[in-house]
Parts: C-alpha cells; structure tokens; sequence
C-alpha cells in the first residue's frame, strides 16, 4: 500500500492551482520544450546574423551572451530561488517558483521552466539587449544568452530523467542530486558546476 501511494504521488504531479487553465501553464513537457525552443534559437539566430556586422563578430557576441548566463544561473538559484522569506506570501511566491520541485525532483513536466515563464522572461531580455546594445550586437548577446538557458534547462531535465553515465554528465549528475537529497544549501549549479567551489558552496558531505 505504501508503495503504491508513493508510485501515485511520483505519477501525478504536485498541484499548485485549482484552477486547471492556470495548473496547465505550470507544467511542460520535454517534447514541447524542445520544439518551441528550437524555433525561438533558430528566430533569435537567424536575427543575430542578418544584423551582425561580420559572422566573427556575430560569434564573438554570441559567445559572451552564452557565458554569461551561467553566473546569472548560479545567483537566480542561489539568491532567488532559495530565497528565505519570511512573509506567508514570500513563502508561497518561492515555492510556486522552485519549492515545488524541491517536494517533488523527479516529475517529468516539472523539471523544466514553464513556457508561461521563460517565454515572457526571454522576450524581455532579448528587448533590453536590442535596446541597449543595438540590433547586431545585442542581437547577438541575446542569442547566445538564450542558448545558455536552453542548455541548462535540457541538462537539469537530464539530470533528473537519465542516467548519464558518460563522466563529465555523470559529475553533473551527482552534483545536482546532492544538491536536492544532501545538502539543499549548496550545489547551485547545474551546468558551470565549478562556480560552486568558486563560491564555496559545494556540498561538503561525502
């Protein structure tokens, strides 16, 4: 009996809203992902290129969009994510965003952003890039910026869906699992893993 319950809380994903229209925006699919987002990185790339003064260039901006999405992963989950709040509303706020999958890791349709989320997020930052940086060059940065997402999404969801046993992915692996069963308070990062021993928070439990 008991496994069976457990078996039914892994199947069913932990409902956030009564309202079904709005408990349908919090869950995504791999294969959704995968389609829209391949659009999104093709729309953004094919924007970067025509606009780019020479493909050099292009791809020296692209690049430094792309790195720079791994310290704003490690301070959004760290800072944001984990936020301690101390208000009712703080609490649930933080729980909607992450602590959900925190009570429930291994759920397929919540190992990823929602589209409702990363969709508004990824249109204002694609703006403010073209806004303050020009089509070519901010078009570039953003590209890039939303490759790192795309990155980091598909190698959490992996973390969590598969084995990946060749070593690099299974060090990632291990240093997420941590993260979730070990020590909550540490091991923020899910793709650049070596920013937590910059930032001395990797999980001192063996």
């Amino acid at each position: 009996m008991m496994q069976q319950k457990r078996r039914m809380k892994e199947e069913t994903p932990l409902r956030l809203f009564k309202n079904p229209v709005m408990e349908s925006l919090t869950l995504l699919s791999f294969g959704v992902f995968a389609v829209v987002w391949a659009i999104i990185i093709l729309a953004a790339m094919t924007f970067a290129w025509r606009m780019s003064g020479s493909v050099k260039m292009m791809g020296l901006y692209w690049l430094a969009g792309f790195v720079a999405w791994f310290p704003f992963e490690y301070l959004m989950h760290r800072f944001l994510f984990h936020f301690q709040g101390k208000s009712a509303f703080t609490q649930s706020m933080v729980f909607l965003m992450h602590g959900n999958h925190h009570e429930q890791p291994n759920h397929p349709l919540r190992n990823l952003m929602p589209l409702s989320v990363s969709l508004p997020l990824a249109l204002l930052i694609w703006g403010g890039c073209i806004w303050s940086m020009g089509n070519g060059v901010g078009g570039a940065v953003a590209a890039g910026f939303l490759c790192g997402y795309v990155a980091y999404d598909t190698v959490h969801y992996s973390c969590h869906q598969f084995p990946m046993r060749l070593p690099l992915l299974r060090k990632i692996k291990i240093h997420h699992i941590n993260h979730h069963y070990r020590q909550t308070d540490a091991n923020y990062a899910i793709t650049a893993v070596f920013l937590d021993k910059v930032c001395h928070t990797r999980c001192d439990r063996s």
